[in-house]
C-alpha cells in the first residue's frame, strides 16, 4: 500500500493516470513503465490496471447494487478460478479440511451462475454500502445516496475486479475521517491477501489513516520528494534540517514543508540561519539519502519475467464473452428505461393531445375532396404528421448527452465495446417508436379522412414508423458527434431544418434551386412526405376527373406540388428510410467508439504561483515585493522580517495582531445568537411508509439547545446524517419545507428573517456563482449590493481590498470563476470566494457549511487562516465540518457535537490540546482513553458512534442532558436571550440596502459582463443566425418578386415561416440553460437579500436586447437582399420590425418556461410541447379561413401566426399585380389568408405585447416560485 501525498498541482492526477496507462495522448511521455517485467505493449493496461478517478461518474438511476453488479458482470471475475483449482489440489494434497462457510463462499464466488452477485454483495459489505444498497445513486436532480457513499460506489466499482493494481485519486473528498479509515483499511485488507497493488493519492489523511500504509510517495512540483517505507520518512527531513512537531499529523507535515510559505517554522537547526531549502535539492538530496540508494539498486536489476503469474496480466480486451456484454448491457438499458419512464410517458401523452388537435383541426366533415387546394390541405395534414413524428426524436438528444460521460468512463476503462452499448439503446426504443406511432395513425387516419383501405392504413403506419426509427437515430448520432448539450442541440435544430426546407412541402420540388438540389434527393423528410402522398393521393377518393382536366385530380395534385405520381414511389420511400435506419446508428457506433469526451478542468493558477514552481525546480530564490507579488532576483539574503522563525510577523500576520493595523475598514454591530429546545421535522417520505410507519412527521432534530457568541469560533460536528447542515439551515432561515418549533433569539430579541438577513451571511458548501464574471467583480456586486447605502464607493473598493487580503485572493483578482469542475477557479480558491463574497457584506453572524471539504490540508490551513481571522474581528462564526485534521480542530474554540438522529451529546469549549473535550468524555466510564499524539476528534466520533452506544449501552445524550456541563449552558442561553441594559432591536429603514434603481443597474452590470464573456453563448447565437440567413437566402434567391401563380406565394410565405420557426426556437432552446445556471446563484443571492426578484428579472430581458437588435439586423439585410423583397423604406423598416420582436418574445418565452419550472430538462420539454401548437396553427399549414370555426380562438392565441400576418400582409397586402389567372395579389392575401392591410398596427401591437408578456411572466414566476427544496 503506498501512500501518495503532495500540494495541489504537484502531478498526482498525471502520475497516477500514466501508471495506470490511461494519460491522455495528448500529453507527451518519455521513460519506462514495467509491470512484473513486461512493458505497457505486451498486455493490455487498463483492465491490468484501475484508475479509480475524483470525480464520481454515475447513472443516477440505477441503485448501488445494480451500478457495482453491472460492473462485475462486465469485467468478469478474473482468476479466481485458477486460484481455486490450485487450492483445492493443495487442500487434498496436505487432507486439510476447510471450514464449510468460507468453502461455500470461495466456490460461489469462483465458479457458478451467481459468481457477479456474491462478489457484489462482498465488495458492498466491506466498503459498508450494504445499507444502501437498494437506493437509488441519484444526482443534483434526483434524491439518492450522500456524496460520501458515492465516493465508495466508484471504489467499488473497480474493486470488485481482482488481481488489479489500482491507482486511486482523492477517494476522500467530502468523508469524515472515520469513513475514510474504514474504506482505507478494507482495502489494505483485500490488497495484502490478495498480494496486489495500490497506490492511493490522499488530501488530507488523518494520522490514524495514514500510519495504514506501508510507503509514501512525496511528490512536490512535478519531482519526488521521498519514495519508499512510511518509517524513514521523518529520518529524511531531520537530516535536511526539518522536524515534525509534536500533535501535528505526518501526513500534514510532509506537504507544507516543501512549500515556501510553511516550511520556516519546522527548523530545528537554531545556530544557522534558516533560508528556502527547494524542492530540487531534497529531492538530489534523496538520492543519496539510504533509501534512495536502496531503490537505485534495486533498479538497475531488471525483473525476471518468468517470476510472473501468467494470470496477473490481462492480455484478453476484454473481461467477458461479447454475448455477456451484450446481455448486460441489454439488463441495464431496459433498467434504465423503467426508471426514465416518466419522461416516455410524458412524450407518448403528448403525442396523443397533439394527435387529438390535428385530428380536430383537420376533422373529415371539413375536408373535401374537390379541388387542387383541398389536396393542398391534406398534404399540409401528412407534413405535419411527419414534423411531429421528427420533433419526437428530439428528445433522444439531452437524454443521450446524460448518459455519455459514464459511457467514456467505464469505454476507457475496457467495461465494453462501444457497439454492445449502442445496439441495445436501439434496439430496445423500437417498442416505444410503435407504440408513438400507433398513437399517431390509429387517432388521425380515420378522424382526418384520409383514403379508407386498410392496406394504405398499414402502409402508412409502416412509413412513419420508419421515419420515427430514422429520426432517433439522426439525434443520436448527433448527440455522439457532438457530445455537448448546447452544440448537439444546435446541430439538432440545424438538421430539421435542412430537412424541413428541402422535404418539398416548404419548397415545391421545381422550385428548389439547382444548387440546393442535393439537399433535396438526400432529405429524409422528402422520402416521407413522397412516400406518403402516393400512398394517400393514388388512393380510391381522390380518382375522380375535375371539370377541364383529363388527369384525375390525385395526380394533378401530386404534380402541383412536383411529387412523382408512380406508386413505386411508395418503397423508393420505404427503403431509403430503412437505409437511414442503419446508416445512422452506425454512424452512432463510430462516433462513440472513435470520440474521446471533451476535457477541460484545469484550474487557474496565479502567474505568482507559476514563478513560485519555475523557481522550485530550479532552485532560484525569490525575494517577497511589499504587495506579496513575487519579483526575481538573485540577492541570496531575503529581509530579515520575512526570514525570522516567528510565525506572528510572517507574511500572513492575523488582522488584530498589532494594534498599528487599521481594524476592519466598516464597523459592525456584535451580535450573539440563542436557540432553546430547536425541533424541526419534516413530513413522513412514502418509502418510510410503505415499511409500516405509523407516524405522520419524521423528526430531524430533537429539542436542540445552545448559543454562539461574537469572537467565539465554534465547530459543528457529528456523524454524517447527524443533522449538522440542517440545524445550520434552520438557523440561518434558509429552509423552503418542514415544521420548525422552538425558539431564537439574536442579542436577546425574537429572531426576525427580513431583519436577520441583513447581519448574517452564510457559506453553502457547494460554491455557486456566475460563471462569467472575475473574483473581484463577484465580491464588488456583493458589497455593492449589501453594504448600506451610506457607504461611498471609495471604502467599499478599500473594503473588498481587505476582504481579499484576509482570505488571500488578492493574486486572482481579474481570474475568471468559471463552471466547477470544468473552467475557472479550482475548488480550493472557490471555497475562499465563498467566504469573501459573505465577508463584503459586513455581517455580524456567519454560518459555514464544510468550509474545508475537498481540500488538502494546505488549502484547509489557508481557508481556516481567513475563517480565525475572521473571528478575530469579533464576529460570531459557526463551521459545519467533516474530517479535521488535529490543527484545524484545535483552531475551534468551542464544539458543538450532534449524534445520529439530531440529538446533541458536548456543547461547550474545546480548551488547550482539546483538554476540556477529552476530559468529559473520559469521565463517562466504559469510554477507552484517548491515545497519545491521536486527533481528538476521530477519538470523540468513534467512541460515541451508534455500535459503541450499543456495546456499551450508554446513551450519550441523556448522559449531557444530566451533566453539570448542560446546566451551565442553560443558564448561559437564559442570559443571553434577555436583551442587555439600554440595546435595540435590529431595525432598517428599507427592506434591501439599495435603492430599486441601484439594484436594477447593478443586476444590469453583473449581466452584461456575464453575456460579453459568454461567447458559447453569444457568438453562437450570431453565428447561428448568419448561417441561416445565407441558407434562406440561397435556398430563396429571388423568390420575393416572383408573382406567376399562388405557389410563388406560398414560396415565399415558406421562406418567412420557416426563418421565424427555427430561428425563434433556437433562440428560445439557446437562453435555457443560461438563464437556469443564473437561477442557482439567483437563490443564494435572494436568500441573502441583496435585491428584490424585480430588479433580477429586468437585468435578464434588458440585456437581451440589444443581443437581439443586431441578430435581428444581421438577418434581415442578408435575407431582405438575397430573397429580393421590394426595396421600399417602409417595408424594410417593418420586416425588422416583425423580426425584432418575434425573436425577443422567443426569447423571454424560453427564459420565462425556465421560470415556470424546476430545472432544465423539465423547462425544455414544456417549451417544445408549444412549439408544436403555435406552428400548427401559424396559418401556414392551413389557413385561417380553413380553420374549423372550434379552433379559431388558438390561431387568435398563437403568436407566429400574429407575426406571419404582419410579415405577409406588409409584403403582399397592397400588391396590386394579378397572377397569370387574373386574381389581384392583395385580393388572394385577403381571401386566402383572411389578412387585412389596414390591419396592421394592430397586429404590430400585438407582437411587441407578446414580447412584453413574456417577459413580464419570466419577472413573476422568479418572484413567486422557489424550487429549491431544502
Amino acid at each position: 500500500m503506498t501512500l501518495l501525498l503532495g500540494p495541489p498541482g504537484a502531478g498526482k492526477t498525471s502520475l497516477l493516470l500514466a501508471l495506470a496507462g490511461t494519460l491522455p495522448s495528448s500529453l507527451k511521455m518519455s521513460g519506462d513503465i514495467i509491470y512484473n517485467g513486461h512493458t505497457m505493449d505486451e498486455f493490455v493496461p487498463r483492465r491490468s490496471a484501475a484508475y479509480v478517478s475524483q470525480h464520481d461518474l454515475h447513472m443516477a438511476e440505477l441503485t448501488v447494487r445494480e451500478t457495482v453488479n453491472f460492473s462485475a458482470k462486465c469485467q468478469g471475475i478474473g482468476h479466481r478460478f485458477d486460484l481455486l483449482m490450485e487450492l483445492s489440489r493443495r487442500e487434498k494434497e496436505e487432507n486439510i479440511k476447510p471450514d464449510p462457510e468460507i468453502d461455500i463462499y470461495l466456490k460461489a464466488a469462483a465458479t457458478g451462475e451467481q459468481k457477479a452477485e456474491v462478489v457484489t454483495n462482498h465488495i458492498l459489505k466491506v466498503l459498508g454500502l450494504d445499507i444502501c444498497a437498494d437506493t437509488l445513486v441519484g444526482n443534483n436532480m434526483l434524491r439518492g445516496i450522500s456524496g460520501g457513499q458515492k465516493k465508495r460506489v466508484t471504489t467499488a466499482e473497480m474493486l470488485v475486479t481482482p488481481g488489479r493494481a489500482l491507482f486511486m485519486d482523492e477517494i476522500s473528498t467530502g468523508l469524515d475521517s472515520s469513513t475514510t479509515f474504514q474504506i482505507v483499511n478494507s482495502i489494505r485488507q483485500t490488497i495484502h491477501i490478495i498480494g496486489g497493488t495500490a497506490v492511493i493519492a490522499l488530501l488530507q489523511p488523518a494520522p490514524e489513516t495514514y500510519e495504514l500504509f506501508d510507503d509514501i510517495i512525496l511528490l512536490s512540483d512535478g519531482q519526488v520528494v521521498y519514495n519508499g517505507p512510511r518509517e524513514h520518512v521523518l529520518e529524511f527531513f531531520k537530516s535536511m534540517g526539518f522536524k515534525c512537531p509534536e500533535r501535528k499529523g505526518v501526513a500534514d507535515f510532509l506537504q507544507e514543508v516543501t512549500s515556501r510559505k510553511d516550511q520556516g517554522q519546522y527548523w530545528i537547526n537554531s545556530d544557522e540561519t534558516y533560508r528556502y531549502v527547494p524542492v530540487k535539492e531534497f529531492a538530489e538530496a534523496f538520492q543519496s539519502f539510504h533509501v534512495g540508494q536502496a531503490i537505485k539498486s534495486e533498479l538497475a536489476v531488471p525483473f525476471d519475467k518468468n517470476g510472473s503469474h501468467p494470470a496477473a496480466l490481462k492480455t484478453s480486451q476484454y473481461g467477458a464473452s461479447m454475448k455477456e456484454l451484450l446481455k448486460a448491457n441489454i439488463n441495464r438499458e431496459v433498467l434504465l428505461m423503467k426508471r426514465n419512464s416518466f419522461v416516455y410517458i410524458f412524450k407518448a401523452t403528448q403525442l396523443t393531445i397533439m394527435a387529438i388537435i390535428a385530428m380536430t383541426v383537420f376533422l373529415r366533415i371539413n375536408m373535401h375532396h374537390d379541388s387542387v387546394t383541398d389536396g393542398g390541405i391534406y398534404m399540409g395534414a401528412l407534413f405535419f404528421g411527419i414534423l411531429m413524428i421528427m420533433f419526437n426524436g428530439l428528445a433522444e438528444v439531452g437524454l443521450t448527452i446524460a448518459k455519455l460521460p459514464v459511457f467514456f468512463k467505464q469505454r476507457n476503462l475496457l467495461f465494453f465495446p462501444a457497439w454492445t452499448y449502442t445496439l441495445p439503446s436501439w434496439l430496445i426504443k423500437t417498442p416505444l417508436s410503435l407504440l408513438n406511432v400507433t398513437i399517431w395513425v390509429g387517432i388521425t387516419y380515420y378522424g382526418i379522412g384520409f383514403d379508407p383501405n386498410v392496406q394504405r392504413f398499414f402502409r402508412q403506419f409502416l412509413l412513419l414508423f420508419l421515419m420515427n426509427e430514422a429520426s432517433s437515430g439522426l439525434f443520436r448520432f448527433i448527440a455522439g458527434l457532438a457530445r455537448h448539450q448546447v452544440v448537439s442541440s444546435t446541430l439538432g435544430s440545424f438538421c430539421i431544418l435542412i430537412f424541413m426546407l428541402t422535404g418539398g412541402f416548404v419548397l415545391a420540388r421545381e422550385n428548389v434551386k439547382k444548387w440546393w438540389i442535393w439537399g433535396y434527393w438526400i432529405s429524409p423528410l422528402m422520402y416521407a412526405q413522397n412516400a406518403l402522398s402516393v400512398n394517400e393521393f393514388l388512393g380510391h377518393s381522390w380518382n375522380k376527373t375535375i371539370p377541364g382536366f383529363k388527369e384525375p385530380l390525385g395526380n394533378l395534385v401530386l404534380k402541383s406540388r412536383g411529387v412523382f405520381p408512380d406508386t413505386k414511389w411508395y418503397w423508393i420511400g420505404a427503403g431509403a428510410l430503412l437505409g437511414y435506419v442503419l446508416l445512422f446508428n452506425i454512424l452512432y457506433t463510430v462516433c462513440l467508439t472513435f470520440l474521446d469526451p471533451f476535457d477541460s478542468n484545469q484550474p487557474t493558477v496565479s502567474e505568482e504561483t507559476l514563478k513560485i514552481k519555475q523557481a522550485n525546480l530550479t532552485g532560484e530564490v525569490l525575494e517577497a515585493s511589499s504587495r506579496g507579488r513575487v519579483n526575481n532576483s538573485t540577492i541570496a539574503s531575503r529581509d530579515t522580517e520575512d526570514g525570522s522563525n516567528d510565525e506572528s510577523t510572517s507574511n500572513h500576520a492575523t488582522v488584530n495582531s498589532s494594534p498599528g493595523k487599521k481594524g476592519m475598514v466598516l464597523p459592525f454591530v456584535p451580535l450573539s445568537i440563542t436557540f432553546d429546545d430547536i425541533k424541526y421535522s419534516v413530513d413522513m417520505p412514502q418509502e418510510i411508509k410503505a415499511q409500516g410507519v405509523a407516524e405522520s412527521r419524521l423528526e430531524l432534530l430533537k429539542g436542540i439547545s445552545g448559543s454562539f457568541r461574537p469572537g467565539v469560533l465554534t465547530a459543528l460536528m457529528g456523524v454524517s446524517g447527524a443533522g449538522k447542515t440542517t440545524l445550520m439551515d434552520v438557523l440561518a432561515g434558509r429552509k423552503t419545507s418542514g415544521y420548525i418549533e422552538g425558539n431564537i433569539t439574536i442579542s436577546g430579541y425574537p429572531k426576525k428573517q427580513e431583519t436577520f438577513a441583513r447581519v448574517s451571511g452564510y457559506c453553502e458548501q457547494n460554491d455557486i456563482h456566475s460563471p462569467n464574471v472575475t473574483v473581484y467583480e463577484s465580491l464588488a456586486f456583493s458589497s455593492w449590493l449589501r453594504l448600506p447605502a451610506n457607504v461611498d464607493s471609495s471604502t467599499r473598493k478599500m473594503f473588498i481590498d481587505e476582504v481579499m487580503e484576509l482570505v488571500e485572493l488578492s493574486p486572482l483578482r481579474d481570474a475568471l470563476v468559471g463552471l466547477p469542475g470544468v473552467s475557472g477557479l479550482s475548488t480550493e480558491q472557490r471555497k475562499r470566494l465563498t467566504i469573501a463574497v459573505e465577508l463584503v457584506a459586513n455581517p455580524s453572524i456567519i454560518f459555514m457549511d464544510e468550509p474545508t471539504s475537498g481540500l488538502d490540508a494546505r488549502a484547509a490551513a489557508i481557508v481556516m487562516r481567513a475563517i480565525r481571522n475572521t473571528v478575530d474581528t469579533g464576529r460570531t462564526v459557526v463551521c459545519t465540518i467533516h474530517q479535521p485534521s488535529i490543527d484545524i480542530f484545535e483552531s475551534f474554540d468551542e464544539l458543538f457535537l450532534m449524534k445520529r438522529g439530531g440529538e446533541e451529546i458536548y456543547v461547550g469549549p474545546l480548551g488547550r490540546h482539546s483538554c476540556e473535550l477529552i476530559r468529559y468524555f473520559e469521565a463517562i466510564e466504559d469510554v477507552r482513553k484517548i491515545k497519545d499524539g491521536y486527533n481528538p476528534s476521530t477519538w470523540m466520533l468513534e467512541v460515541t458512534s451508534a455500535t459503541q452506544e450499543q456495546m456499551t449501552g450508554i446513551n450519550f445524550s441523556q448522559v449531557y442532558k444530566n451533566s453539570e456541563l448542560y446546566r451551565r449552558n442553560k443558564n448561559l442561553i437564559k442570559e443571553l436571550s434577555t436583551p442587555p441594559e439600554g440595546s435595540s432591536d435590529l431595525s432598517f429603514p428599507t427592506q434591501y440596502s439599495q435603492t430599486f434603481l441601484t439594484q436594477c443597474f447593478a443586476c444590469l452590470w453583473k449581466q452584461s459582463l456575464s453575456y460579453w464573456r459568454n461567447p458559447p453563448y453569444t457568438a453562437v447565437k450570431y453565428f447561428y443566425t448568419t448561417v441561416i440567413a445565407l441558407l434562406f437566402g440561397t435556398m430563396f434567391w429571388g423568390i420575393g418578386k416572383k408573382r406567376h401563380n399562388q405557389q410563388d406565394l406560398f414560396n415565399a410565405m415558406g421562406s418567412m415561416y420557416s426563418s421565424v420557426l427555427f430561428m425563434g426556437v433556437q433562440n428560445s432552446a439557446s437562453v435555457q440553460p443560461v438563464v437556469a445556471v443564473e437561477r442557482t446563484v439567483f437563490y443564494r443571492e435572494r436568500a441573502a437579500h441583496m435585491y428584490s426578484p424585480l430588479p433580477y428579472a429586468l437585468g435578464q430581458v434588458a440585456i437581451e436586447l440589444p443581443y437581439i437588435f443586431v441578430q435581428s439586423l444581421i438577418y434581415g439585410v442578408l435575407v431582405y437582399a438575397m430573397i429580393g423583397f421590394e426595396w421600399t423604406a417602409v417595408k424594410f423598416f417593418w420586416y425588422l420590425f416583425f423580426m425584432y420582436f418575434t425573436l425577443a418574445y422567443f426569447t423571454f418565452y424560453g427564459m420565462m418556461s425556465v421560470g415556470l419550472t424546476p430545472n432544465y430538462n423539465v423547462a425544455s420539454v414544456a417549451s417544445t410541447a408549444f412549439y408544436a401548437l403555435w406552428n400548427l396553427f401559424s396559418g401556414f399549414i392551413t389557413p385561417r379561413t380553413r380553420i374549423p370555426i372550434w379552433w379559431r380562438w388558438y390561431y387568435w392565441l398563437s403568436p407566429i401566426a400574429w407575426t406571419l400576418n404582419g410579415l405577409v400582409t406588409s409584403q403582399f397586402g397592397d400588391v396590386t399585380e394579378k397572377f397569370d389567372n387574373g386574381v389581384r395579389v392583395s385580393d388572394f392575401v385577403e381571401s386566402y389568408f383572411g389578412y387585412h392591410h389596414d390591419f396592421l398596427w394592430v397586429v404590430a401591437v400585438v407582437v411587441v405585447s407578446f414580447a412584453l408578456l413574456f417577459a413580464f411572466l419570466f419577472g413573476l414566476s422568479i418572484k413567486l416560485f422557489n424550487f429549491q427544496k431544502r
